[in-house]
């Protein structure tokens, strides 16, 4: 619709493209007017919340009527009892996407550099690009972000933050607590570490460094939308030296955080036996898509996340052939977005009936494309 309004948009707005970081399915949806039948492309997890969890959010549905608790004492109290770090040493917020846009909001300014891993997380880069930061990128090593490159660029910068996901989204790849704790131990000084572990549930045990909540220069980011099964709720959560975490009290939406959410995420919390069970479920799940991949003569990349990377064995323009096939058969999947991950597809575990229809589906398309 054409408008001759003077609407008077800040500078770094007007030049900003438009549109999300991701295409979520359900606007695929809309747009094709094709419905999904294995919807695997979002990293969700289909076996769904603890039913603690669940439970614990029906009851809480009749008091929506009132605000949220701005402070979220009682998740944050039981995130530090999990933990073993004091109260004042996590926040929650909606999501670790809206903790990164306090996070922003906290550091980031025209001028100030960022580094990051070309083709990693985008929506860390869609905060960062909202702020006006300028964004360093660094190549990946054999489908691993380059911790040495990525320290380098950071040294070289002169940035206030680095960026790292432990274990990696888009590859599923990971680096093991001694390898992590080196990365930290060689910070430049000023810059502050903002470590994405959001699928750190689905890894290995040695996979995560110690929590160490009096080194100002690092941010632990987690979440229950993966592993947990809450995506929905938008509950995500940050740990890190208390000063730190106070000062997101400055700019933060003390009420994005739904009453339900919390209700559900303590108690899910409290439910590790549940989450057990579903981590040995996405474990089996993996080796399932591994299999497949397998018996369809492509390789795929070892993954400590609920998603497994496919190497389709071409180029970017064939995987992109590959995706747009499987979506138009009724399989939502994602890729990597840049060279050269992106001749790869990421597959999400799912349940049995969807992981039955990606079977099916992708060695269809595979000898349609042969």
């Amino acid at each position: 619709m054409a408008s001759n309004a003077d609407f008077r948009f800040t500078s770094i707005v007007k030049g900003l493209p438009s549109g999300y970081p991701f295409t979520g399915p359900d606007t695929q949806e809309r747009q094709s007017g094709i419905m999904f039948q294995a919807r695997m492309g979002a990293n969700e997890s289909g076996f769904g919340p603890s039913p603690k969890a669940i439970e614990a959010m029906n009851e809480a549905s009749h008091l929506a009527w009132q605000y949220s608790d701005p402070d979220n004492y009682n998740l944050r109290s039981a995130l530090a009892e999990f933990y073993g770090v004091g109260h004042e040493s996590v926040l929650v917020g909606e999501g670790i996407d809206g903790l990164f846009s306090s996070l922003c909001h906290l550091f980031v300014e025209p001028g100030v550099e960022v580094v990051t891993s070309l083709g990693s997380y985008p929506t860390f880069n869609y905060h960062v690009k909202s702020r006006g930061g300028n964004i360093h990128l660094v190549p990946y090593k054999d489908d691993h972000e380059d911790r040495d490159a990525l320290l380098a660029k950071a040294q070289e910068t002169n940035a206030s933050l680095l960026y790292f996901s432990n274990p990696n989204n888009p590859m599923g790849t990971w680096w093991s607590a001694d390898k992590m704790q080196s990365m930290i131990n060689q910070l430049p000084k000023g810059t502050v570490l903002i470590l994405d572990e959001a699928y750190i549930e689905t890894a290995q045990d040695d996979v995560s460094p110690v929590i160490d909540v009096t080194n100002p220069q690092v941010l632990r980011f987690r979440t229950f939308s993966k592993l947990y099964g809450m995506a929905g709720a938008r509950i995500g959560y940050v740990i890190g030296h208390p000063e730190l975490i106070s000062t997101f009290d400055k700019v933060r939406n003390h009420y994005g955080v739904n009453l339900v959410g919390q209700r559900g995420a303590v108690a899910a919390l409290h439910d590790q036996t549940y989450l057990e069970k579903v981590k040995q479920k996405v474990i089996k799940g993996r080796d399932r898509i591994h299999a497949i991949a397998k018996a369809n003569g492509l390789q795929s990349i070892p993954s400590a996340t609920n998603f497994v990377t496919i190497d389709c064995g071409r180029d970017s323009d064939f995987a992109k052939l590959v995706l747009s096939k499987m979506l138009k058969r009724g399989v939502f999947l994602r890729m990597p977005g840049v060279e050269p991950q992106a001749k790869c597809i990421r597959v999400s575990v799912g349940l049995d009936y969807e992981m039955d229809i990606f079977e099916k589906e992708f060695e269809a398309v595979l000898k349609e494309l042969s």
